[in-house]
C-alpha cells in the first residue's frame, strides 16, 4: 500500500477480538512471498478509511473473485467500548468464518449463492 509491503498476521479464532501483529517488509520479500506461499484465489481489495463518530472504520471494497462484497471493520481498545454505528453499516459478520480472509480465498464470494449472501 502506498509503496509499502507489510505483513500481517492475526489469530486464528471466529471472535470479536483477535490478536494482530503488523510489520514492514521489504517490497522483493513480499513479492516472493506472494508468488510462493499463497493458497487458493489472492484477496484483492481495496481499503477504505472513514470517520464516523470520532472512529476510523476501514471499509474493504473486495474485487476479483470477491467481487461485490463490502466489509466495515472498527478497532476498538476493548470488546465493551461504545462507539456509533454508521447507517450505512449491515449485519455483523464478525463471528461467521466465511468471511475471513483465510476462507474467502478458498471460496471466494463470488461463488456463494444468494441464500449465502
Amino acid at each position: 500500500m502506498g509503496g509499502v509491503a507489510t505483513l500481517n498476521v492475526k489469530t486464528a479464532t471466529v471472535s470479536i477480538t483477535r490478536h494482530e501483529f503488523e510489520y514492514e517488509i521489504p517490497i522483493a520479500d513480499a513479492e516472493a512471498l506472494l508468488r510462493t506461499s499463497c493458497v487458493g484465489t489472492a484477496i484483492e481489495k481495496t481499503r477504505h478509511c472513514v470517520e464516523y463518530g470520532g472512529k476510523t472504520w476501514e471499509v474493504d471494497a473486495f474485487e476479483g473473485a470477491n467481487a461485490g462484497l463490502v466489509v466495515a471493520e472498527i478497532e476498538l481498545a476493548s470488546e465493551d467500548e461504545p462507539f456509533e454505528r454508521p447507517p450505512w453499516v449491515g449485519a455483523e459478520v464478525s463471528g461467521d468464518p466465511r468471511y475471513l480472509n483465510t476462507c474467502l480465498c478458498q471460496r471466494p464470494y463470488t461463488q456463494w449463492n444468494e441464500r449465502e449472501r
